[in-house]
Parts: C-alpha cells; sequence; structure tokens
C-alpha cells in the first residue's frame, strides 16, 4: 500500500460512524452490515500498525482533544 492510499484509509475511516453509534434504529437492517464494515476497516489499519482509535487525532488534530498525560 502507498503513502497515498494509507492516508485516503485514514481519511474514509474518520468519515465512518462509530461502532457505538450504529443502532438498528438509525440504520435499520443494514446495521449488522455496517458494524462489519467498520470492523473490517479496523482490522486493516491495525494490520498496517495503526491504532484506529488514534487516526481521527492524526487527520483532524484540531478536533481532537489534548491529552493529559
Amino acid at each position: 500500500m502507498t503513502d497515498d492510499q494509507l492516508q485516503a484509509l485514514k481519511i474514509a475511516f474518520t468519515y465512518m460512524p462509530q461502532a457505538i453509534e450504529v443502532t438498528r434504529y438509525e440504520y435499520g437492517d443494514r446495521y449488522t452490515v455496517i458494524l462489519e464494515h467498520i470492523e473490517t476497516v479496523r482490522a486493516a489499519l491495525l494490520e498496517l500498525g495503526i491504532d484506529p482509535d488514534e487516526v481521527g487525532g492524526e487527520i483532524n488534530p484540531e478536533l481532537s482533544p489534548n491529552s493529559s498525560y
């Protein structure tokens, strides 16, 4: 994967809903498929040595809270 492709994956991931936000009420019967898609992207990032929970702060640092430790 090139650096540009990896950056594109990270950007796309930041626009995906968080798994906790995906409910049947919001997404209907497709909610399980959406959860699977989110997990697939998270797994791909982890395989590349990237912490998915840190991607949002890397892509949009101005929206990320400052760490206190």
